[in-house]
């Protein structure tokens, strides 16, 4: 189904990461930066004039209430143009390569590349919660890991998971329109059936995957909503690795799995946004002894 658009632009010094993290908008689906001008999109069925005064408050917390704020509807086909002019090949840790098709990149020895167009499904790598995992994913995939990527989008931290030597993937996604585009994604980079993309939600897997490290990059809401349902694997031992926090959440996440369960282990930290890592709760040696 065609997906029209609303292009948001603003005029305005701020950095567009620290305007999306400020925004903590869920329904944002993408933003790129040309010197002053940014550029935000929203799907035109998740549109509001809401969005615009919560835009509006946000600019004035950082000191531009006045500035040129600009709002327009934007074919499909014009949205693939835009994003085709803003995605470039970029490096992620020590040895992760993304870039779109048409942009080729230099690799290093024991690099490992992923090929991505603009599409309708997002997770490129280019925003902080995103590279926070993926750098995480370089030091803790060490080969024949099974690995759940929750709310997956593009199925990057799937494809890449594999790519550092994890056995098996499983991404999935509410999104129907995000499968098909990872789908597509998964093909073009040669993955086959240790790359499962499943549209759906987290309860329709129950019992079907016993992984050994799940990824949930999710707003703050979700994260909650599903905590249980999370916390249900870390009791069965695997790693828990959540992203999508801003900092003034992190304690109200932290508190939420703790109680559920799933105890903190370390944290990252990108452009005001968190990422976390939680564990199983162990018993004390001796305990019961």
């Amino acid at each position: 189904m065609v997906q029209d658009w609303i292009d948001v632009t603003i005029q305005s010094g701020i950095d567009a990461g620290e305007l999306l993290g400020a925004l903590s908008d869920p329904f944002v689906q993408g933003a790129w930066q040309d010197g002053p001008t940014i550029h935000l999109y929203w799907p035109s069925n998740r549109w509001s004039a809401d969005h615009v005064a919560a835009l509006r408050a946000v600019l004035q917390q950082f000191g531009e209430a006045d500035a040129e704020v600009l709002v327009q509807s934007m074919p499909d086909q014009d949205w693939n143009r835009q994003w085709a002019q803003s995605v470039r090949p970029i490096r992620i840790g020590r040895r992760i390569v993304i870039r779109p098709s048409w942009e080729p990149a230099v690799l290093q020895p024991h690099d490992i590349e992923i090929v991505l167009d603009p599409k309708q499904a997002f997770g490129t790598g280019h925003h902080a919660t995103t590279r926070m995992l993926l750098e995480w994913l370089e030091d803790l995939v060490h080969g024949g890991e099974s690995v759940l990527d929750v709310g997956s989008g593009s199925g990057i931290l799937a494809m890449v998971a594999l790519r550092l030597g994890a056995a098996s993937a499983l991404g999935v996604e509410c999104d129907p329109v995000a499968v098909d585009c990872a789908r597509d994604y998964a093909k073009e980079n040669g993955f086959n059936q240790e790359l499962e993309l499943v549209c759906g939600t987290l309860s329709d897997l129950a019992g079907r995957i016993d992984p050994d490290l799940v990824l949930a990059n999710l707003d703050r809401q979700t994260l909650l909503l599903l905590r249980d349902e999370l916390t249900v694997y870390v009791s069965h031992g695997a790693r828990l690795l959540l992203s999508g926090i801003l900092l003034d959440q992190e304690q109200e996440i932290l508190e939420a799995f703790s109680t559920a369960g799933a105890l903190f282990s370390q944290r990252r930290e990108q452009d005001g946004w968190v990422a976390l890592e939680l564990l199983r709760a162990e018993p004390c040696e001796g305990v019961g002894a």
